[in-house]
């Protein structure tokens, strides 16, 4: 199963706007330019381990967090991740989510 960077780049941007941190002063305290950064948070290009390592450890995330959305202190990872992925969605496209899903959630079988 491969990654998808570009939710791996939300997940690192929500947790540097949590912490305060600008793309710039990330950069600084990981020795790499504000565009790297900025590619990394649009999923533009991949990071490497070593890397995933700093970030993490600066951002004070797991790695399994930044990756998979689960962090082993969380049992609702499926939910967050769930809301990672309607962020930047139209107000249509969220509408259609929730037609597609609301019969899911209602549905009382097995």
């Amino acid at each position: 199963m491969g990654y998808d960077y570009s939710v791996i780049g939300k997940r690192i941007k929500q947790s540097r706007e949590e912490k305060g941190l600008t793309q710039e002063s990330l950069a600084e305290k990981l020795d790499v330019s504000n565009a790297y950064i900025s590619k990394i948070e649009r999923g533009k290009t991949p990071i490497n381990l070593d890397r995933l390592s700093e970030l993490c450890k600066v951002l004070e995330e797991s790695t399994e967090y930044i990756l998979n959305g689960a962090d082993s202190a969380s049992d609702d990872y499926l939910r967050n991740e769930i809301i990672v992925m309607l962020e930047g969605c139209s107000a249509e496209k969220i509408k259609l989510i929730s037609q597609v899903i609301r019969p899911i959630i209602e549905y009382r079988g097995k």
